[in-house]
């Protein structure tokens, strides 16, 4: 936000919950303040039983950082979804496969019937390379690998190339200790649960969104609909909302060390605001020319 204050920038948003409609708290959207503080792209596209791909995130990002260009502002791209920071800094030339309900539904069912990682296994078996990069409990990704390997007869970790984006890009990368970061995560599910997640979970299932959809696969959502359902108790889903969480970042980690020219941050004790900001300027005194991101 500082960094976009300071140099005119715009956030677009690399997050794959966050483009859901009425999934605020769990999300940890933005709020109207903070949206009224610093313009943000990529938010409520879609409602949580339609559909949207990476590729779909993929061509709106880029539409959103020309359009960010286009009028003299910086593009910030920021969150915490590596396959889509990645697919847009790196240029992954994405499969465009067209979605199959059918199948899906089926997969879906096998998962909530035998767990995902039977799923992951079959992935596995199919795509090591794709298995590699996506948790045993992401079940809306593993279905989608199954589908492209199901549509195409190829691997999509094969059809995976990548065409650079014509941006000059400076990466910033946080990082904090484990420890620490592990509590800040436990308190942040108990500010969920206190900002009203559960009424949330429970809105959308009024709203008609089944638990089944795969909007509502992301980390809380499928948790709370557990408890909602009578399977767990409310503490046991929010603990599983914690330690879910706490290996998501563990994942996330190693997607990030990928970037190998990023500035690392370290927010353990103190948000380093100021080092970013001179980094920024150093950036943008030095890069020529306009297709500038961070």
């Amino acid at each position: 936000m500082q960094v976009c204050e300071r140099f005119g920038g715009e956030i677009v948003t690399a997050d794959s919950r966050q483009v859901y409609r009425y999934m605020d708290i769990g999300t940890d959207k933005p709020s109207k303040q903070e949206q009224a503080r610093v313009p943000h792209h990529l938010i409520d596209l879609v409602n949580p039983d339609e559909s949207y791909t990476l590729a779909l995130y993929q061509e709106q990002a880029y539409l959103a950082i020309d359009d960010i260009l286009a009028r003299g502002k910086l593009p910030v791209l920021a969150g915490g979804t590596p396959l889509y920071v990645n697919a847009v800094i790196e240029g992954w030339n994405i499969p465009r496969v067209e979605p199959d309900q059918e199948y899906r539904d089926a997969l879906f069912r096998e998962a909530d019937e035998q767990g995902s990682e039977a799923l992951h296994e079959r992935l596995r078996a199919l795509d090591p390379d794709s298995a590699m990069g996506i948790l045993p409990t992401n079940t809306r990704r593993i279905v989608r690998a199954l589908e492209v390997i199901s549509s195409t007869g190829q691997r999509i970790s094969a059809q995976q190339t990548k065409t650079p984006p014509p941006y000059a890009i400076m990466p910033l990368l946080l990082s904090c200790d484990r420890t620490v970061l592990y509590e800040r995560i436990d308190r942040r599910v108990d500010s969920y649960i206190d900002r009203g997640l559960v009424g949330e979970v429970s809105n959308l299932h009024d709203r008609g969104y089944v638990y089944t959809l795969p909007s509502r696969s992301g980390i809380g959502y499928r948790q709370i609909g557990e408890y909602l359902e009578g399977k767990v108790t409310l503490d046991q889903a929010v603990q599983r909302i914690k330690w879910d969480t706490h290996a998501f970042v563990r994942h996330q980690a190693n997607w990030f060390r990928r970037v190998n020219d990023g500035l690392v941050l370290d927010v353990t004790r103190e948000l380093p605001v100021a080092e970013a900001l001179r980094s920024v300027q150093a950036f943008l005194s030095v890069v020529p020319g306009s297709k500038r991101v961070v």
